[in-house]
């Protein structure tokens, strides 16, 4: 093509850029592959949590009334008063009744007990949907008779059937179903509470309703014109706030779970945006070492006419049309997986999850996946304006450096977008920007090691070493190298999985509770006074010790200050939280401090031995903070309609994850012995049958009693850890796959830099294995120092997780860091010795030939 046609076409603008940008492309389309399968997957698992994002809100819409069951509900944990009996009575078209508490109950044919959530339930509810049951017909015909509705994880846990009894207090149900679906519950929520139904009229009878029983009553109201519960509401809320009463309807139901999946859906969301982010550093990396190559082309193409806005657009063009076509590939993947995800999370979502295909979500990841490829391909890529067509002349004498003030603002629109996403996902700007932040100070760390590496390899380097050390660490600096490419790549890629790896383990550990050593590993509560001696008793007639044996008062709070929880709604400016108005506590009395706690402020004081005695109180720390109260603060209690004056005397620290009793609020003796309680008591079983053997006594002797078996309960944590640890393994298999892609794409990639060198090398007469080992010394040395420099920021940023987020403690496993080091490094130097086969395996002319 002579110049004159070339210029002609030149002016034919847009479509001959697009011409030449295709014909440019032809050689090196299989490495701009590489391009698209770093964000392959990023952008497939976007667009997957973008659908089940919008199929789960389509699905709370369509479906909540069955998530209610009914149009109101109305609830009460404590007794209701006469004063707003005729109010509840009054409400609805039709209304029923549940009453709901924590039990034992017992599997007469084989001695089993387990507690249980019972639900005593009077009336047709649910109104909307229905308790799904094996068979269909006892979900209705349970209620008319002594019978029993069981969970089914339950029936196969104590090996039941249908027809088999049960005994709950002091009467014995016939089992008429098994549960398999109830009205707005979740596969995780049931688990640790199985639930069990018995007809309300029962309830009575059982025995279990004693003083101080902890029973919550929900009441349910279908309308018959729906349209009438909005006004229903504003006339009766003061009464009910007053009364210290919780409403529930279909549109607060819908907001509530879709605020709560909103929460789970952002989680994914930005694990999946890492994984896209991953893929982009992999993007820029091999955008960086294409352009390098391109460099003699472009100069050409200057020399021919070409100006640098039309050569920056011609690879522009590439970048745009790989980075479209890599956004659709993850797109369709992403929408096959999305069809699989409904399966993932059904233990953790309440409604049934559809997987319609959602154009918005499509759109969405492919605009993303755009977006956030094309910024960081412009990084390496507005560089190509600078090319001028002396660089034909100086390429082979000159070492080209690619700078451009430009890039600056190119860094300035990727964090803008970064930070821009991550509000759009959480909407909440200082997030954002932290985890911006994060990133950018990852990246920056990452990029100051490797420069650093390389300042110190070329300035301390012994030169008496082995030539082939010296030249293996030499690659490390020399130019075309890529040591700070493959250390932010493969040290991104390690502290992502890293930081995934601590972050389970800190929750798993978070909720693990020893039973080994000298731990208790049993707890029975609901023990009333009378039978307090008693059942102290009978665990020493089981060799059992009696490890603790604590009084447990309800009472909720009056006032604060002289302000109550009215006041302080209305008065935004009250420095109080209305959560401490609605918290229930259950409080303790005492005058010494247990082995679980610590005095950080003001003093624990002795009995109250007067009625004009000033009552000092001890309040949880952390609590007392987030609630905004200090020492020195007037709070009257209310326990069950008395009203108890106190004032803070102290603060403690309490350590949760000790097996024992702990409380937010401690009030001294001499003043709650005589209000309605319960005790519990906390023990250990030295194995399985003796546990076994002493529930079974329990319940028979005494069925108001509730036990809580912590070796069944860390069976149950397990089970449930072991869902929510598959759903993170899931998501994070998105970034940890993706980064594996990365880390292969950029050492494949950089081959094309170390071909002049290793047939350089040959043609002097070095080895194949002398070329081997420096090969696999510089891979060894940049995988080795990625790895171990991501695997710190890991566990930085682990530690300061555990520390400010999950109250934790912090103690990594060392094996598995190893292993991670280990797998990084090895996998590092075994794709760099298989980029060399080429180079090795055939004459040094070929090659140069074929590469060059």
């Amino acid at each position: 093509m002579d110049i004159e046609r070339f210029k002609y076409k030149r002016r034919l603008r847009f479509g001959w850029l697009l011409k030449m940008a295709w014909r440019d492309s032809r050689r090196n389309r299989s490495r701009l592959f590489l391009f698209v399968s770093s964000i392959v997957l990023g952008i497939a698992a976007l667009v997957a949590i973008f659908s089940l994002g919008d199929n789960v809100r389509s699905d709370i819409d369509s479906q909540a009334k069955t998530l209610v069951g009914a149009d109101l509900v109305i609830e009460s944990n404590k007794k209701i008063s006469s004063r707003i009996r005729p109010l509840l009575d009054s409400l609805g078209d039709q209304r029923s009744v549940e009453r709901t508490f924590a039990s034992m109950i017992y599997f007469t044919k084989n001695d089993g007990t387990r507690l249980v959530q019972v639900r005593a339930l009077e009336g047709d509810y649910p109104y909307y949907g229905a308790i799904e049951t094996t068979p269909a017909r006892a979900a209705r015909g349970f209620r008319k008779e002594r019978q029993a509705l069981v969970d089914k994880t339950l029936m196969l846990q104590y090996n039941a059937k249908v027809g088999d009894s049960i005994q709950i207090g002091d009467v014995t149900f016939a089992i008429a179903g098994v549960i398999t679906k109830a009205p707005g519950r979740t596969g995780i929520s049931t688990t640790v509470a199985p639930p069990v139904y018995i007809p309300l009229k029962y309830l009575d009878s059982t025995g279990l309703i004693q003083k101080g029983s902890r029973i919550a009553t929900s009441y349910y109201y279908k309308y018959n014109r729906p349209a009438e519960i909005e006004g229903v509401i504003s006339d009766i809320e003061p009464r009910l706030d007053k009364e210290g009463l919780d409403y529930d309807t279909v549109e607060e139901r819908k907001r509530n779970t879709g605020r709560a999946f909103e929460d789970f859906n952002q989680f994914l969301t930005l694990i999946s945006f890492i994984a896209l982010l991953l893929g982009c550093i992999g993007v820029a990396s091999a955008i960086h070492i294409y352009i390098r190559e391109k460099i003699a082309s472009i100069a050409i193409m200057r020399c021919l006419g070409v100006n640098s806005i039309q050569a920056f657009l011609i690879y522009l063009i590439q970048i745009v049309g790989i980075g479209l076509i890599g956004s659709i590939l993850g797109a369709a993947l992403g929408i096959a997986i999305q069809q699989e995800l409904p399966a993932v999370f059904k233990d953790f979502l309440p409604v049934q999850v559809t997987t319609t295909i959602s154009w918005k979500a499509i759109s969405q990841g492919i605009i993303s996946g755009v977006v956030i490829s094309l910024l960081f391909a412009i990084l390496p890529l507005v560089s190509v304006r600078n090319i001028s067509p002396l660089y034909t002349l100086r390429l082979s004498v000159e070492h080209i450096k690619l700078r451009d003030p430009f890039k600056w603002l190119v860094y300035a629109l990727i964090l803008f977008f970064v930070a821009g996403f991550t509000w759009w996902q959480i909407h909440d700007w200082r997030q954002a920007i932290l985890f911006t932040g994060s990133i950018l100070v990852a990246f920056l760390l990452l990029a100051g090691v490797a420069l650093i590496l390389r300042w110190l390899v070329r300035r301390f380097f012994p030169a008496s070493w082995n030539y082939l050390w010296r030249q293996g660490f030499a690659n490390l600096y020399r130019p075309n190298n890529q040591t700070l490419i493959l250390i932010v790549t493969i040290g991104l890629g390690a502290a992502f999985i890293g930081t995934l790896y601590f972050i389970q383990d800190i929750l798993i550990s978070r909720v693990t509770l020893s039973g080994s050593g000298n731990q208790p590993n049993m707890v029975l509560f609901d023990i009333q006074n009378s039978q307090r001696d008693s059942v102290a008793a009978l665990a020493n007639n089981y060799k059992l010790p009696v490890m603790q044996q604590v009084p447990i008062v309800t009472m909720r709070v009056e006032e604060i200050n002289h302000q109550t929880s009215a006041q302080v709604k209305s008065d935004s400016g009250s420095g109080f939280r209305t959560e401490a108005y609605e918290w229930e506590f259950r409080v303790t009395y005492r005058d010494t401090l247990t082995s679980s706690e610590k005095l950080t402020s003001g003093k624990l004081y002795g009995p109250v031995t007067s009625p004009d005695e000033v009552i000092f109180i001890s309040m949880e720390d952390r609590y007392a903070k987030r609630i905004h109260v200090n020492l020195g603060d007037h709070i009257i209690f209310n326990v069950q309609g008395t009203l108890i004056p106190t004032v803070v005397g102290s603060f403690r620290t309490v350590d949760w994850q000790r097996v024992q009793t702990n409380f937010r609020v401690v009030f001294p003796t001499g003043v709650l012995e005589d209000a309605p309680q319960f005790h519990v008591l906390v023990t250990r079983v030295p194995s399985p049958e003796v546990s076994a053997r002493f529930q079974q006594a329990v319940v028979k002797k005494y069925p108001n009693v509730s036990i809580i078996d912590l070796n069944l309960i860390l069976t149950v944590l397990d089970e449930v850890l072991d869902k929510i640890g598959f759903v993170i393994r899931f998501m994070a298999g998105f970034s940890i796959i993706t980064g594996l892609i990365v880390l292969i794409a950029s050492v494949l990639i950089s081959k094309f830099q170390r071909i002049q060198e290793s047939i350089l090398l040959r043609t002097l007469g070095a080895s194949r294995k002398q070329i081997l080992f420096i090969t696999a010394l510089e891979y060894f040395f940049l995988g080795a120092l990625a790895a171990a420099t991501g695997i710190l920021l890991s566990m930085a940023a682990s530690w300061a997780l555990a520390k400010y987020s999950f109250k934790a403690p912090f103690t990594p496993h060392w094996l598995p860091v190893a292993t991670l080091f280990a797998a990084i490094s090895l996998l590092t130097v075994i794709i760099g010795l298989f980029n060399s086969r080429s180079i090795l395996n055939k004459p040094p002319l070929e090659v140069l030939r074929k590469e060059v």
